[in-house]
């Protein structure tokens, strides 16, 4: 057998002992293990509207009612960003599935038909070719099908996701939110570092939080109360533990004693807990703090913490005085005012009040970024850059390491020591070159995306979302560069040392005509990603292990245990995007070459699909609100597939020598760059802002969920007259049960315009869905959109992919404001204010014991901290077990909050 089958069988065979091993772990426990498997249906863990069905019981019941979900249900679960990563891994799949139906027909027969005889699987791919450059064109047109017919399938998706995103920030849910309305300016001059001066700026401000604080007194001494308060419940919990094992010793000594309701009776003075602290001077994190003594835990932090409280309360009520950041949150009346200013150019200085975001929740803001100058961001810049490809230089060295091992069969003729490899049983040795190679590099890739946000962070970006943009376009490179490039060449080198060391005028030929080999290693890793990883996805292999082994023994505290519960994972989209962008790169540059490839990725893509539909919708919680944005930059990334598949298609054709074909190949590459830089250009403004006839009504005048009419009751409406051109048509959004529309008066500016009532302020109903809407401006007059045959609305979106026409794939929930997000004036007052500024001081929370000894604790510290023992319990064996939430942050609470029985003196225990 060829090394070549011998290497992929054994990936397969690898790769399906992974895969059944997991979905048994799988299969056996996600009917038992709720909160593991099925978190979102089974328990309170989220809004109830997006609590979701749950799914049919039995081994595979669940499989077909899954894939059958509608894009309303994922939208919902999901999110739009968990919506449009699934429909990327379908697309890949789908894209791959239907080029194979007429890649293999064509060219696997030209590439195995009277050839050089290569052994195994290589028969198939473009190396085993001879001199027959009539060939060639086979490849050629074959690769202009391909290619092409990718870049419309990806100016669909762009038309389909311009649309969509559209609909959802319009959407009553979207539109009304804070951080719709809101804009981020950054290097604000500090004329403008004023309400009353920014005020002056743009119409229609509502309300205006100028950052102040930062690495200053505050946020020192917030950082040591929190240590403080944290210190306190572990030791208190701590301390309760001792005592009811103290008690159990008592117990077993003299059954039937009463037990005193006095934890000091069983731990003596002496024996309390004790640490060491430094001075409030020093921070929380001093390195002398061995230096000092030990002293009782408890009684430092009960005589410590109400200076230390009292004096953040006065640092915060005294921060108006602190010095401004240059960066300013600025509220609107509505998203469309919001949209306005984000756009417009500010001021007249160069690289001033920019950059400008909008659509940034308050918790998304990352705060040490806030404070920066231009010249210290293009600083950062530079050394961020400069570290990503210092770090990119030095990672090729071990990805080199393993592209090589996945060809080691080839060395052994130079290097003689290697031939113990023909020794080891063929099954091993297929382990050696296919799975091995695989993991390790899917191992190496693993430690990158911490370090490349580090770097985000060191770059400047102001939110997380920027943040895991920035790690998505990093890591992408990454893997691009040493996933694919780097090992590309390095298994080709190892083909083909021998040879080139013996005819070194032929290294360019022996390089090209056995680059195609370096397909095999690729085919091994994407079933490792696609049989492995999809199968230890739905296994949730690593979370098990956390939530059933490590988490019992590391969680010693109620709020531990009740926010392992209740917190659920969430996707990171700057991390998971490039793995799978990366392995469709992979696919699309061998998939001329050596077509075999296009199968293994239809596999491997589909069962990733399942793997991550059935984890966003049932397992994982949305993370932060990215409104879609990583998916345009994933489909741009993957056109880096295209290039690379035609420029190793040219240099093929140019070391065989067949000049035809190259002229026709450098036309099919000069064409996607042609449509490559147009895409870029049409749509890159429009993912970025919310469109003005997206936000504003059909009439011109009623308020919208994304905009309101602040001319409305001043007399000074600029658009007091709305004129048309006589020929246009009534809109068809009428109100129910209204009379037919009457003829309007013309108007007496001109012949050729009329005059029409405005719509009054009220939803209309779209036949398509059930959410009610007020007409926009893009929805145009007629609202409706004939039904098609799949091949006519495949191939013009503009009409069935458009922004009226997508309005039905929200679900209903989109029609009302978000639950989660309560738009209250008093909710909003310090939204966007310093996090130190508004912090509260941290509750305790402890376990209610059965004789009071929390209780106790409870009376000791409640004029210190918010301390409270409800909806939590500890047992004598020490085991804690909670009931409901933790206490709310703030100030200490009265003494009655502790046990709801404070009558009793004693308490007995019969063992």
């Amino acid at each position: 057998m060829a090394t070549s089958t011998s290497q992929v069988l054994t990936a397969i065979a690898s790769n399906s002992v992974l895969f059944g091993v997991f979905m048994t772990i799988f299969f056996l426990f996600r009917l038992k293990l709720k909160r593991m498997y099925e978190p979102k249906s089974s328990y309170d863990l989220i809004d109830e509207e997006k609590k979701p069905e749950p799914l049919p019981r039995g081994l595979w019941q669940w499989f077909v009612p899954l894939l059958k979900k509608s894009d309303n249900f994922v939208i919902q679960e999901a999110g739009i960003d968990g919506y449009f990563f699934l429909r990327y891994l379908l697309l890949i799949c789908a894209y791959c599935g239907v080029s194979l139906l007429y890649m293999f027909p064509i060219i696997l027969t030209v590439n195995a038909t009277d050839g050089k005889n290569e052994g195994g699987m290589d028969r198939l791919a473009y190396q085993n070719i001879k001199h027959h450059k009539g060939r060639y064109y086979a490849h050629v047109f074959c690769g202009w099908v391909f290619y092409w017919m990718f870049l419309f399938v990806i100016y669909r998706e762009l038309y389909y996701y311009n649309s969509l995103r559209c609909a959802v920030l319009s959407s009553p849910r979207y539109g009304r939110k804070l951080s719709s309305r809101t804009v981020l300016f950054q290097t604000v001059p500090e004329q403008y570092l004023s309400e009353r001066e920014f005020n002056k700026l743009f119409d229609g401000v509502k309300r205006i939080w100028i950052a102040r604080g930062g690495k200053q007194l505050l946020e020192k001494r917030v950082a040591q109360r929190e240590e403080l308060v944290h210190k306190l419940e572990t030791t208190a919990v701590k301390h309760i533990r001792k005592a009811l094992k103290a008690v159990c010793k008592e117990l077993k000594k003299r059954p039937g004693e009463p037990v005193v309701p006095d934890i000091n009776f069983y731990i003596r003075p002496e024996k309390r807990p004790k640490g060491r602290f430094s001075p409030l001077e020093e921070g929380p994190k001093s390195k002398f703090k061995f230096l000092n003594p030990k002293v009782d835990t408890m009684e430092h932090i009960r005589s410590v913490l109400p200076d230390l409280d009292a004096e953040i309360t006065k640092l915060q009520m005294n921060n108006i005085n602190a010095s401004p950041f240059n960066s300013v949150f600025v509220e609107f009346e509505s998203q469309y005012q919001a949209q306005v200013a984000a756009q417009v150019v500010t001021h007249h200085g160069p690289l001033s009040m920019c950059p400008s975001h909008v659509g940034i929740a308050p918790g998304d803001v990352y705060w040490p970024n806030m404070r920066m100058f231009w010249w210290e961001r293009l600083v950062r810049s530079i050394i961020a850059v400069s570290a990503a490809c210092a770090l990119a230089i030095f990672w090729s060295f071990p990805v080199a390491f393993v592209g090589m091992i996945s060809n080691i069969n080839y060395l052994t003729n130079k290097l003689h020591w290697l031939r113990f490899i023909y020794k080891l049983p063929r099954p091993l040795l297929g382990l050696l070159t296919s799975l091995a190679p695989s993991i390790a590099l899917a191992w190496l890739m693993s430690f990158l995306p911490t370090f490349i946000r580090m770097m985000a962070q060191i770059q400047g970006a102001a939110t997380s979302q920027l943040l895991d943009y920035f790690v998505q376009q990093s890591f992408f490179a990454f893997q691009l560069v040493q996933v694919f490039l780097v090992v590309t060449v390095t298994s080709a080198v190892t083909s083909t040392v021998t040879k080139i060391v013996q005819n070194p005028t032929d290294a360019m030929t022996l390089l090209a005509s056995n680059l195609p080999k370096s397909s095999n290693f690729f085919i091994s890793y994407i079933l490792l990603q696609g049989m492995g990883v999809s199968s230890a996805i739905l296994a949730q292999f690593i979370p098990l292990i956390f939530f059933y082994i490590i988490g019992p023994r590391s969680d010693t505290t109620p709020r531990k245990k009740y926010t392992r519960f209740t917190d659920l994972d969430t996707p990171g989209w700057g991390t998971a995007y490039p793995v799978y962008t990366n392995l469709a790169v992979i696919t699309f540059s061998y998939a001329i070459i050596s077509p075999l490839i296009l199968l293994f990725a239809t596999v491997g893509f589909f069962l990733l699909y399942v793997a991550w539909l059935y984890t966003l919708t049932y397992v994982q919680a949305e993370g932060a609100d990215n409104r879609g944005m990583n998916y345009p930059r994933a489909l741009f990334q993957t056109i880096v597939g295209l290039y690379l598949g035609q420029i190793c298609l040219l240099g093929l054709f140019a070391v065989g020598k067949g000049w035809g074909p190259i002229v026709l190949q450098a036309i099919g590459l000069g064409v996607t760059v042609i449509v490559h830089l147009h895409l870029n250009y049409a749509f890159d403004h429009l993912m970025k802002y919310v469109p003005v006839d997206t936000m504003k009504p059909l009439n011109g005048k009623s308020d919208t969920p994304s905009f309101k009419n602040i001319y409305k009751d001043t007399g000074t409406n600029p658009e007091e007259e709305i004129k048309e051109l006589p020929k246009f048509p009534l809109p068809k959004y009428q109100r129910k049960n209204s009379l037919p529309p009457m003829d309007l008066p013309t108007s007496d500016s001109s012949d050729k315009t009329i005059q029409y009532n405005p719509l009054p302020e009220e939803s209309y109903q779209l036949s398509e869905n059930k959410i009610s809407w007020v007409p926009l401006l893009a929805d145009g007059a007629d609202g409706h959109v004939p039904p098609a045959p799949l091949y006519k609305r495949f191939f013009l979106p503009h009409i069935y992919l458009s922004f009226k026409n997508v309005k039905n794939k929200l679900p209903e929930t989109y029609g009302i404001p978000d639950p989660e997000t309560p738009e209250t004036e008093e909710a909003n007052a310090d939204a966007y204010n310093y996090p130190a500024v508004t912090s509260a001081c941290p509750s305790v929370w402890l376990p209610r014991d059965p004789f009071g000894f929390s209780k106790q604790l409870v009376e000791e510290f409640c004029d210190v901290v918010n301390i409270s023992d409800e909806n939590a319990t500890i047992t004598l064996d020490g085991e804690i077990e909670w009931q409901g939430g933790p206490p709310a942050a703030g100030p200490p609470q009265s003494s009655k909050q502790g046990g709801d029985d404070d009558s009793s003196e004693e308490y007995k225990f019969e063992t």
